[in-house]
């Protein structure tokens, strides 16, 4: 696999750090997971299945475990040991926090310069509000994404996916890579400043048109990600399901107005998003409930039009296409486990299921 070889040590707790290192094991490297006394706490958060929490299992298969109170000067020791044979620590405490337990950047790149060193923050190491504690939902709204998370009273609501953990464990794994890469010609490892509310920015180059080309924020309900355009959102059906309209080429536009006899609609839905939308989508709205959901995307196969079922997340793992493409993956237990998404024709990831107690590696680690 295309990361073995490699050993990581994981400071991180919950989940970017966490999904970023099973990541890595799952291709291959050596994943250490240093965890507190009282153990990694998502251990005990949400349902279990088969012993562990449903949760711990989707972060930390195929690591080691071995518990050191950073506290303690002979525990911070035996991390340094460990981390001079390492080649990725990754951490993902409060800005200044592992400088003051001596496990920094500096501590251990003095020791192993060959190191690449992850950050993982909230905010990242400087600027006004760096010590500001927060998550996922918090960096969001700082990044602005809570606020295009609107209900259906034009409030905003809870954003329902970790989008500031993943896409900072995501931006993380991509630096960490990258400072891999660049070592085999320097030799020399690199320190990452990895700011959660960076990454979220980042992700946000198509709706920031208002912003940047007007200097307003944008008007929810009229722009094209957000439902302002016909033939990009969601429509009830006559079960009370929903499916979507996930089309903005013109062409999806003529296969599926051609094929409904409303071509009478074709000039406005092809307008920009916005209120002159609405005659379209009031239209749609009734045509949409004369069918069930399965019935519409029955209806759809072979028509080329965008059409797509909201399925439940049940639903969503029960799909087809999940299984084709190793996504949901059981383990001896029967405990399902979400797949790796990074796919290689040579070397492909291989899932390790196997989890480990608390300090289970610990005894084997520390006499390194």
């Amino acid at each position: 696999m295309k990361l073995e070889g490699l050993r990581v040590l994981d400071l991180s707790q919950f989940l970017p750090g966490p999904w970023l290192t099973q990541a890595m094991a799952d291709h291959g490297a050596e994943v250490i997971k240093i965890e507190p006394p009282a153990g990694e706490p998502v251990r005990n958060v949400g349902l279990r299945q088969n012993g562990h929490s449903v949760w711990f299992r989707n972060t930390h298969r195929g690591k080691k475990s071995v518990v050191l109170n950073l506290k303690d000067p002979a525990d911070v020791a035996a991390f340094l040991a460990l981390a001079r044979e390492a080649d990725v620590v990754v951490e993902a405490f409060r800005p200044g926090v592992v400088d003051r337990l001596g496990v920094g950047y500096e501590a251990v790149a003095a020791l192993n310069p060959g190191i690449v060193y992850a950050s993982i923050s909230a905010f990242g190491q400087s600027g006004p509000l760096s010590a500001t504690p927060a998550h996922d939902l918090a960096i969001e709204a700082y990044a602005g994404t809570v606020s295009l998370n609107l209900g259906s009273d034009g409030k905003p609501t809870n954003p329902h996916m970790p989008v500031a953990d993943i896409t900072g464990a995501m931006t993380a794994l991509a630096g960490i890579l990258m400072a891999l890469l660049r070592r085999q010609t320097t030799g020399r490892g690199d320190y990452l400043d990895i700011s959660m509310h960076d990454a979220t920015l980042s992700w946000l180059p198509n709706v920031t048109g208002p912003v940047f080309a007007e200097g307003r924020p944008p008007q929810v309900k009229h722009e094209r990600s957000f439902g302002g355009y016909a033939f990009f959102r969601p429509y009830e059906c006559a079960d009370g399901r929903f499916v979507v309209l996930g089309a903005v080429e013109h062409k999806f536009v003529r296969n599926f107005l051609g094929a409904v006899g409303r071509m009478d609609l074709y000039q406005a839905a092809a307008g920009p998003p916005g209120p002159g939308q609405q005659p379209v989508i009031d239209a749609l709205a009734v045509l949409f409930r004369t069918r069930s959901r399965d019935a519409w995307i029955d209806w759809a196969q072979g028509r080329d039009i965008a059409l797509a079922p909201v399925l439940d997340l049940a639903e969503a793992f029960a799909h087809p296409q999940v299984a084709a493409r190793g996504m949901l993956v059981r383990d001896a237990e029967g405990s399902p486990h979400i797949g790796t998404p990074i796919r290689f024709l040579h070397e492909p990831g291989r899932i390790d299921p196997r989890l480990p107690e608390l300090d289970q590696h610990g005894p084997e680690l520390r006499r390194r």
